[in-house]
């Protein structure tokens, strides 16, 4: 059976950038854990920050190196697979990746070599400078990269001439409607994903008895990031939302389910959507909840996908998406305050908080990708929101090409994230096995020096 060439193309990218969007999202917030690990050692003297800030420098170069490697590859699929958007619209996409290339990546990598390389090389302030430029190098690639998304989703400052975008301001194209919310939102994402991630981390060293001088210190350190940036992060995704519903309700109206515009809306917990029939079944719905959520009103008015009739996105996999990422989101923060308030207490944390944070490790991968779905599929099927249709944009290949490669990226990118999980469990073993022999020959020379004295 052959495949729709055009269905390929859009599966292949979507499998691409769904590996890359895995490492930006660690990697944005933990160069600035990193960053408070090496402050933190500067103010105190406490060699614990240093034996932590060592350790995650490591996980953070593996990150690093993964996203650069998945970034290209995904970068190429625009001239592989997508011709048209980079013909029509590269008047604004090349500009801002090759600014993210040149402010960003460069900086980051840098001074990355540094922080790996430059102990007992460079001084403590040289170090505490570069864990510094590479956390704003981090801010910067996303800065850039997030705005040509956001103008992806809410286009403005162009002009069209004979079907190719051109550029009438630089200012309206990268501050479009869009952006500061994607910003602020995808900043929060990685920094409640690098939270989890390295307090999940500790607790799992923990359980196994292989906890070293910091494990505690960055247990606590990922517990109070994430239940601070938890409760911020509902509140800017709130304010996303109802950008959203400005400017783009039809991707609203496929997140809630709502097939024909009505007032008093009801918020659909969960449900089977049926796009042939246009409507839910089994739905466990809150009455007027969807219009006091997305109006502030209780009998507002929402937009249904009835007044979009074939430019609407399909709804199930926006639909659940969004549903997935609320729940894990909820998740994230009964998990982080319960954390906290056992931190708050002076408690050492409980084996079942342990096991919990240990199940949330990779918690914010699984809320980062199930909303980068809600904001991709829910645009379809626009390209640039209302200027370019992906039908229009993509390439003449066989379904026999695609299939194949498709397949290739699939078996390698499993193999892949597999690896990289397998590499930060040795990374935590071999480092509590390194952190032992420290703590010995500290013992001991403490003991020659009372014998001596």
């Amino acid at each position: 059976m052959d495949w729709d060439p055009f269905v390929l193309a859009r599966i292949q990218f979507a499998a691409n950038i769904s590996f890359h969007i895995l490492f930006p999202a660690i990697s944005i917030g933990l160069a600035w854990v990193l960053f408070y690990f090496r402050a933190r050692y500067t103010l105190s003297g406490d060699r614990a920050w240093e034996y932590a800030y060592y350790f995650w420098v490591k996980v953070f170069a593996l990150t690093f190196a993964m996203g650069v490697v998945s970034g290209i590859t995904m970068s190429f699929q625009f001239g592989t697979n997508w011709p048209g958007f980079m013909e029509r619209a590269g008047n604004v996409a090349g500009p801002l990746l090759g600014y993210e290339v040149l402010t960003a990546f460069f900086l980051e990598a840098s001074f990355l070599g540094i922080m790996l390389f430059g102990k007992d090389r460079v001084s403590n302030k040289m170090h505490l400078i570069s864990a510094f430029l590479v956390a704003v190098g981090t801010l910067l690639s996303a800065f850039w990269i997030l705005s040509l998304n956001s103008w992806m989703q809410t286009p403005a400052g162009y002009s069209l001439d004979e079907g190719v975008v051109t550029v009438e301001s630089w200012w309206r194209i990268i501050f479009n409607p869009s952006f500061p919310y994607r910003f602020f939102h995808m900043t929060l994402a990685s920094l409640l994903t690098s939270a989890f991630l390295i307090a999940g981390v500790s607790a799992w060293r923990a359980r196994a008895g292989l906890a070293g001088p910091g494990t505690w210190k960055v247990l606590r350190t990922g517990v109070a990031i994430a239940a601070v940036a938890a409760p911020l992060q509902i509140f800017v995704g709130d304010l996303h939302g109802l950008n959203t519903l400005e400017h783009q309700p039809a991707k609203v109206a496929a997140m809630e389910a709502i097939w024909e515009t009505q007032r008093g809306a009801p918020f659909t917990l969960v449900a089977l959507p049926d796009g042939e029939a246009r409507k839910n079944h089994l739905a466990l719905e809150i009455p007027h909840a969807a219009s006091l959520i997305l109006t502030h009103r209780w009998n507002g008015e929402v937009r249904g996908l009835d007044e979009f009739i074939g430019e609407h996105p399909p709804v199930a996999p926006v639909f659940w998406s969004f549903r997935v990422m609320l729940a894990m989101g909820v998740l994230m923060l009964a998990v982080a305050w319960w954390g906290a308030w056992s931190c708050l207490r002076g408690r050492e944390p409980s084996m079942p908080l342990l096991r919990a944070l240990s199940w949330m490790t990779f918690s914010g991968w699984v809320a980062v990708l199930a909303g980068w779905y809600v904001t991709e599929i829910g645009r379809q099927p626009w390209i640039v929101q209302g200027l370019l249709r992906v039908d229009s944009v993509v390439a003449d290949h066989s379904s026999a090409t695609l299939t194949g490669t498709l397949l290739g990226y699939v078996l390698l990118y499993v193999f892949l994230i597999f690896s990289y999980m397998g590499a930060l469990r040795y990374l935590s073993r071999q480092e509590a096995a390194s952190l032992v022999l420290v703590e010995q020959g500290e013992s001991s020379g403490s003991r020659q020096a009372q014998e001596v004295v």
